[in-house]
């Protein structure tokens, strides 16, 4: 095999062409998919009483374990067999009540085509999603779902490109239906993911992650305000009364900001009333950390502290690093 000397042109335009191709052939998908055989297929699953098993071979077979993968998150149970490993003891996990997802461009790949017997016999049922709904595959299922491209996205037209693709995007697309007519909540998706950073934004609340309310009276002078700022240690502190309901916020640029616009022979005139930031923008503690994060990011002059506000008392503080440090 010799190596081209092609244009960095080339290689830019070989990408596009091939992520081109690639869409071309899920639009093309769209409009072949039968609307008889996708409702069939959403019925079969959604009155699964088993569980559903997803196969395939090589490359239809890794696409086979994301499509797997996907639906047991959006509320499907669902698990990936190899057929090569169905030949040899794993088709004892089928049995009455599953429902089947065969993948195969195809539709005559031999390792598959062997245990479809079996599945009969075990009244599991079958939805191929198939290059060719022709093929053996395609003629024994109980609903068969056209995946036929036109070409791969190769230049060769070898490489399985576009049709592992077409085959994603409609594993993708019956998880997703499935999803609606099951009726999953953000609830009942953040419970199957209450890791990783996804899980966190829609699970970890304000109050997991504020510190406990760093306060200073209202009449406070310029030095009790820098001390109760270092003291605390997190760059602001919440301005309260005496029933601890919030009146402003200074931060250590508020502090520094009045300090430099004040005369040395002023200061001990200062209080925290000149410092501070009246009716700040606050959180409450229930509100999702991913929400205020959004809040403190989504404006034109980002803010990196949020007083925390429950009901008239304030309760304590946000900061944007904890949110950060949290991977949310």
């Amino acid at each position: 095999m010799t190596t081209a000397a092609i244009s960095n042109d080339s290689v830019y335009q070989s990408v596009i062409e091939c992520l081109r191709v690639e869409a071309a052939a899920i639009d093309i998908a769209a409009d072949n998919l039968d609307p008889q055989s996708v409702n069939s297929a959403i019925a079969l699953l959604n009155a699964c009483t088993g569980k559903v098993i997803v196969t395939g071979v090589g490359k239809s077979g890794v696409i086979a374990q994301k499509i797997a993968q996907t639906l047991t998150s959006t509320g499907t149970a669902a698990i990936f067999m190899h057929p090569s490993d169905a030949l040899h003891g794993s088709l004892g996990m089928v049995s009455g009540g599953d429902v089947v997802i065969a993948l195969s461009n195809s539709g005559e790949t031999e390792e598959l085509i062997a245990i479809l017997p079996t599945f009969q016999q075990r009244n599991a049922e079958v939805i191929s999603i198939v290059g060719d709904i022709s093929s053996t595959l395609g003629k024994i299922s109980k609903v068969a779902l056209d995946a036929s491209v036109d070409k791969e996205a190769c230049s060769l037209n070898l490489a399985p490109t576009a049709s592992t693709t077409v085959a994603l995007a409609i594993g993708d697309a019956l998880a997703v239906a499935l999803m609606n007519v099951k009726g999953l909540t953000t609830e009942d998706f953040a419970s199957n993911h209450p890791s990783g950073r996804l899980g966190k934004r829609l699970t970890v609340r304000v109050a997991d992650l504020m510190h406990p309310s760093p306060e200073i009276r209202v009449d406070a002078n310029w030095l009790d305000v820098v001390k109760a700022i270092s003291s605390y240690a997190l760059g602001a502190v919440n301005v309260v009364d005496n029933d601890r309901s919030l009146l402003g916020i200074v931060t250590d640029g508020d502090l520094r900001r009045t300090v430099e616009r004040t005369s040395s022979a002023m200061l001990d005139t200062l209080s925290a009333r000149d410092m501070m930031t009246p009716d700040p923008i606050t959180v409450d503690p229930l509100m999702l950390a991913y929400d205020a994060l959004r809040l403190m990011e989504e404006r034109s002059s980002q803010i990196s502290v949020l007083p925390v506000v429950d009901g008239f008392e304030c309760v304590g503080l946000l900061r944007i690093h904890d949110i950060v440090r949290h991977g949310i």
